[in-house]
C-alpha cells in the first residue's frame, strides 16, 4: 500500500485521541439515567464512577452510555459488559423500555442544560492530552489540512477546541449530527480531495476495521491511538495488522515521518 511520509489532510477522532472526557462522560451519564430511568436518589452509588471509567471502549455513540449504567445496576458483571457489549445492548433496551433516541435525547439535553447554566464547569472536565494540541496548532501551520470525525455533536466539540484557541471552522468538525458511518465521511473527503494523502488517527479498533473494509479507501493510512479508549487487546489487533499502526502519544508529538516505522 502507497504511504506518504506527510499528510495533506489530517482526520482525528474527538474523545479519546484530542480529549479525555471520562469525567464528563460519567457525570453526563448518570443525569440522563437519572431523567430515563428514575432511580429513588439522585446521587450515583459509591464506586458506580470507578466502574464505569474502564468500560468506556465499549461504548460507540453517547446514548449508549446511561445504558451501561443501566446495566451496571441491573446486575450485569462488568466483564459481560467488557466483553459482550454488542449482544448485551438490545436485552438492556428490551428490559429497559427505552429506545436510543430517547437515550440520545437525554443524554444532548444533560449537555446543552449543563453548558448553559456553567459553561466554565462542564469545559472544566474535560482534559486534553498532553502534547497533543500543540502537535496539531503545528500541523496546521504547516499546512496540513485538519478534520474531526467524531460521533460527539459538532457543536460542543466546537466549544472545546475554541477554548483551547484551535480555530476549525464547523465544516471541519463533522461530529454526530452527519449521522453516516466515519468511513463513509472519509470516503467524501477522498473524493473531495483526490490528490490528498489522508491519515486518520482514532482510538476505537472496530471504526479502523470498518474503513480497512472498504477497497476503495485503501491508501488512507490508519493509526489506532493507543492512550485513547481502547484495551490491550485492541492494541494487539493493531500491531498485528498490516494496514494499521499503533501510535503513542510520544510518536504523535513527532513529525509525521515519525509515526510510520
Amino acid at each position: 500500500m502507497p504511504s506518504s511520509p506527510l499528510p495533506r489532510l489530517l482526520a482525528l477522532d474527538f474523545d479519546g485521541v484530542i480529549c479525555d472526557g471520562l469525567l464528563e462522560y460519567f457525570q453526563t451519564a448518570w443525569k440522563a439515567y437519572c431523567e430515563v430511568f428514575q432511580p429513588a436518589t439522585p446521587e450515583p452509588p459509591l464506586g458506580l464512577a470507578e466502574r464505569f471509567y474502564p468500560l468506556r471502549p465499549v461504548v460507540e455513540t453517547g446514548w449508549e452510555m446511561p445504558l451501561v449504567l443501566y446495566g451496571l445496576l441491573s446486575g450485569v458483571a462488568d466483564e459481560a459488559i467488557r466483553d459482550d457489549w454488542p449482544s448485551l445492548i438490545p436485552q438492556l433496551i428490551a428490559e429497559g423500555r427505552v429506545e436510543p433516541a430517547q437515550l440520545g435525547a437525554a443524554v444532548d439535553g444533560v449537555r446543552d442544560r449543563w453548558m448553559a447554566a456553567d459553561l466554565e464547569g462542564w469545559l472544566g472536565l474535560h482534559r486534553f492530552y498532553p502534547g497533543v494540541l500543540p502537535r496539531l496548532h503545528q500541523a496546521q501551520a504547516q499546512g496540513t489540512d485538519l478534520i474531526i470525525i467524531s460521533t460527539k455533536e459538532g457543536r460542543f466539540i466546537q466549544r472545546l477546541l475554541a477554548q483551547q484557541g484551535l480555530a476549525l471552522t464547523a465544516d471541519r468538525i463533522l461530529g454526530k449530527e452527519v449521522k453516516q458511518p466515519k468511513y463513509t465521511t472519509l470516503g467524501q473527503l477522498q473524493a473531495a480531495h483526490p490528490d490528498a494523502p489522508i491519515w486518520f488517527v482514532e482510538d476505537r479498533i472496530k471504526a479502523l476495521q470498518a474503513v480497512q473494509d472498504q477497497p476503495d479507501l485503501d491508501t488512507i493510512q490508519l493509526f489506532l491511538a493507543d492512550w485513547g479508549y481502547n484495551t490491550a487487546a485492541d492494541q494487539a489487533l493493531a500491531a498485528a495488522n498490516r494496514r494499521m499502526h499503533r501510535l503513542t502519544l510520544a510518536q504523535f508529538a513527532q513529525p509525521f515521518a515519525g509515526w510510520i516505522p
